[in-house]
């Protein structure tokens, strides 16, 4: 997502908040973390086909029952405690090993909690194979919380490339045992083995790259003061991702372990993918707002920019999957996979929704509205547990559809909650990313009528997805050029500030 250095570096070099300012080190973080991010999500999207070509949708759907687990490892493991070691304005040595030892002691306490209720897990589902899953993925507590410190530590320095490899490296081990598990004929292991794997590979590396180690020291003091900010940030990643999973979780009691893997290969494919398409965006603006915090004006300018990049990429490829979902699964996952193609175009709006959304976190972490992001996170996680339990009674994608009703209704009250945080109406949001919309109707009347020919004509599924594909594309950059110059001036300027910020790293 490097298309955002543009507007944001306009901003940020007008006046430097340091000596040496944030130009060199947003160009390198967004350069690491593009890379990065490119890289993790193409690996993981290539593990997920190859994995849906060795698995059958009752093995992925067993998985997907303890998987669970993997999606709470940050909450459990102490990031949102680490968090406020970047936001805080000084540090001393007592903050840092007294995050480091509160976090290894609770994910421990969690991983012995994982493996004493295995069982209990396996008797909720209904299936005796659930239990050694269960216990094994909550390993992934305790070996993430060694590292969330280092990693929170490197963050703060904008040590970026550290962070990067670490998070490259982890990705490839985490895929070669997967598939390895697979081809030997380990089933639903592969899967558990791959989140394990990542986890561990990546929280030693953070102990290699980084030039800090916990001291044998522990402060009352220093764990309250951190406590008020990261015990609500805590409060707010727990919600999130209770109601993020609640869904597979009710699909797999419910519905059972085929329904749960067709659901979670259309998730994990789709609407993960794009949900963090802003997650490295968070990583390196994290910083660079919590120190806009008291200039409010520029912070907000930053973060529409950004907003309007992240929509160019998002909106048109999102859409562009509502329409192509049937054909895009029966040419990549094959014809035992059918029953994901609906929940993956109805999920694909979701993700849209999503990654619009998705640095208003970190913004509304950084001017210090913890309060609000929690109170936002109650009522979103009440009303998608509603939505959930209501869409069973039609199946899989029923509860798809219901959560895009409630995701429609609650995503734009969060960019209002944010809005608002930072000074600007909802006038501005919608001049941000309006002329990104236009050109997107325009693509996705493109990509229709492509459909419908190629279909009409006899194409198959695959032929009809690279051509639609390669349409929309050829309309999106006139269309683009057309409604949103913006977008395009910023993309032209990237070039000269990424000549700069070579320069200024010489």
């Amino acid at each position: 997502m490097a298309q955002v250095v543009p507007g944001m570096v306009e901003e940020l070099e007008e006046r430097p908040l340091s000596q040496e300012g944030f130009r060199a080190p947003i160009l390198r973080g967004l350069a690491w973390k593009s890379v990065t991010r490119v890289t993790f999500e193409l690996t993981k999207i290539g593990v997920a086909v190859a994995l849906a070509r060795l698995l059958t949708p009752r093995e992925y759907g067993l998985a997907g029952m303890v998987l669970v687990l993997a999606a709470f490892e940050p909450v459990l493991s102490g990031v949102a405690l680490a968090s406020a070691l970047v936001q805080r304005k000084e540090l001393t040595e007592e903050d840092r090993s007294t995050v480091f030892w509160t976090n290894a002691g609770f994910g421990l306490a969690c991983t012995l909690a994982g493996i004493a209720v295995s069982g209990l897990a396996a008797r909720f589902y209904g299936n005796p194979e659930v239990k050694p899953l269960f216990a094994a993925m909550s390993c992934c507590f305790f070996l993430g919380a060694l590292g969330v410190t280092h990693a929170h530590l490197l963050l703060r320095t904008m040590s970026f490339r550290a962070m990067e490899l670490r998070a490259m490296a982890g990705v490839a081990v985490g895929a070669v045992l997967a598939i390895a598990a697979a081809v030997e004929g380990y089933g639903p292991w592969a899967l558990v083995v791959q989140q394990l794997g990542a986890i561990g590979t990546s929280t030693v590396l953070l102990w290699f790259f980084s030039d800090w180690h916990p001291r044998f020291v522990y402060s009352r003091k220093s764990i309250r003061e951190l406590r008020a900010f990261g015990g609500q940030v805590s409060g707010t990643l727990m919600l999130f991702q209770l109601n993020q999973n609640t869904d597979n979780v009710l699909i797999g009691r419910y519905l059972g372990a085929s329904a749960l893997g067709s659901y979670a290969l259309a998730y994990n494919i789709i609407l993960v993918p794009f949900s963090r398409l802003a997650s490295p965006l968070q990583e390196v603006l994290y910083p660079v707002f919590s120190r806009l915090q008291d200039d409010r004006e520029r912070l907000a300018s930053v973060w529409l920019r950004v907003v309007r990049m992240v929509a160019a990429v998002a909106v048109p490829a999102m859409l562009g999957l509502v329409v192509l979902a049937p054909e895009f699964v029966s040419t990549v996952f094959g014809p035992r996979w059918h029953d994901a193609a609906p929940v993956m175009r109805i999920l694909a709006w979701v993700g849209l929704l999503f990654v619009l959304q998705g640095l208003n976190s970190v913004v509304l972490q950084a001017v210090g509205r913890t309060r609000t992001l929690f109170t936002y996170s109650v009522i979103s996680f009440v009303a998608g547990i509603a939505s959930f339990v209501l869409g069973l009674r039609w199946g899989i994608v029923g509860v798809a559809a219901c959560f895009a009703v409630v995701s429609t209704v609650m995503q734009p009250l969060y960019m209002s909650l944010t809005a608002k945080a930072v000074g600007v109406g909802w006038r501005e949001c919608l001049a941000a990313v309006g002329g990104v919309l236009q050109a997107s109707a325009l693509v996705i009347g493109a990509v229709i009528a492509a459909r419908e020919l190629l279909l009409g004509a006899g194409a198959s599924p695959a032929v009809t997805v690279l051509l639609a594909a390669l349409v929309g594309a050829l309309v999106y950059v006139p269309a683009c050029w057309w409604r949103a110059p913006e977008v395009v001036r910023d993309l032209v300027t990237l070039r000269g500030r990424r000549a700069a910020a070579a320069t200024v790293t010489t």
